[in-house]
């Protein structure tokens, strides 16, 4: 097995398969990491990071609390986990050896919330634009232009990347709006967009409910999570989220960005940085709308139990 000092990080089994169905070798995932660590762990710093990891033969696994045997120099952040019901220590990824550690575990995806450790006020919004089954991806960046128009419309700009997966995030940082604003003016800017072609898109969390449409969600606000730019996802090859210009969007496919190509593709800079814009105020008027739409999640939760109750009442039961 191939081992490695990086840092003064021990990189162990880098010849070795990063998990099932991946193929790449651990090894892949420790250079992207390592090639992208000046770009990607500015993302990362001072926010409390969940991190999903891969082994072989066990499935991929979120993990938000610090791993036993950490080294001491890694620093961490208490935070309370409703999920676990106690508090828990997430890690604070703020230079390359803590990104270099987290390789070594096999940390695939770094997940960050929108504020910093500390903080509530959010830094950012984000649009994630899930495609139907099996649609081409030309759906999600039409559906990604009416994000942009309905952004434009209310006075703001955002930058797009890849999610790793099969969809996009459109991203617009923010400023100086508590987290529940932030969270209506999200809703808002989603019902604005769909609200241009109805038949392209939709807001409802319900799948059964879509469709055939691309969802645009708008429930990534809060205690949620977004996958950072450059992060690798779980997924074959280990594609990246990778950062695209607005005109550049309609050329791109799913999965062009991995692990083993992001250098060639992606260049030296940091695309990313330069594509977001400045943070921006939130409108006063995008807000209030936003506060008389009800919580995507909440909906679904009681128009899934009044389902449940007009079946039963149907068959009897």
């Amino acid at each position: 097995m191939v081992d490695d000092e990086r840092d003064g990080v021990r990189l162990t089994s880098l010849d070795a398969p990063l998990g099932d169905g991946l193929e790449v070798t651990k090894g892949d995932l420790v250079d992207h990491l390592d090639a992208f660590a000046d770009r990607l762990v500015p993302q990362l710093a001072g926010r409390p990071l969940s991190v999903k990891r891969v082994r072989p033969g066990q499935e991929p696994f979120m993990q938000r609390s610090v791993a036993k045997g950490a080294p001491e120099w890694v620093r961490t952040v208490p935070v309370w986990s409703s999920g676990a019901h106690r508090e828990v220590h997430q890690v604070l990824c703020d230079d390359r050896r803590t990104l270099l550690w987290l390789a070594n575990q096999r940390a695939v995806e770094f997940h960050v919330p929108f504020s910093l450790a500390g903080h509530d006020e959010p830094t950012g919004i984000v649009l994630d634009l899930d495609p139907p089954e099996g649609a081409d991806f030309g759906v999600v960046v039409q559906a990604a232009q009416l994000v942009r128009r309905a952004l434009a419309d209310a006075g703001l700009t955002g930058a797009v990347k890849t999610s790793g997966s099969k969809g996009v995030h459109v991203v617009v940082p923010v400023r100086g709006v508590p987290p529940e604003d932030a969270a209506a003016a999200t809703r808002a800017l989603a019902a604005r967009a769909a609200a241009l072609d109805p038949d392209l898109a939709t807001t409802a969390y319900i799948r059964e409910d879509r469709h055939g449409r691309v969802f645009l969600d708008s429930t990534r606000s809060g205690s949620s999570t977004i996958v950072a730019a450059y992060s690798p996802r779980i997924r074959p090859g280990l594609p990246v989220s990778a950062p695209v210009a607005w005109e550049d969007l309609p050329a791109v496919r799913p999965g062009d960005v991995t692990v083993r190509t992001a250098p060639e593709r992606l260049g030296d800079g940091d695309p990313w940085r330069a594509l977001l814009p400045v943070a921006q105020e939130l409108p006063a008027d995008l807000v209030a709308e936003g506060h008389t739409i009800p919580v995507a999640r909440v909906q679904a939760m009681h128009e899934g139990r009044r389902r449940a109750r007009a079946r039963r009442a149907e068959t009897g039961d």
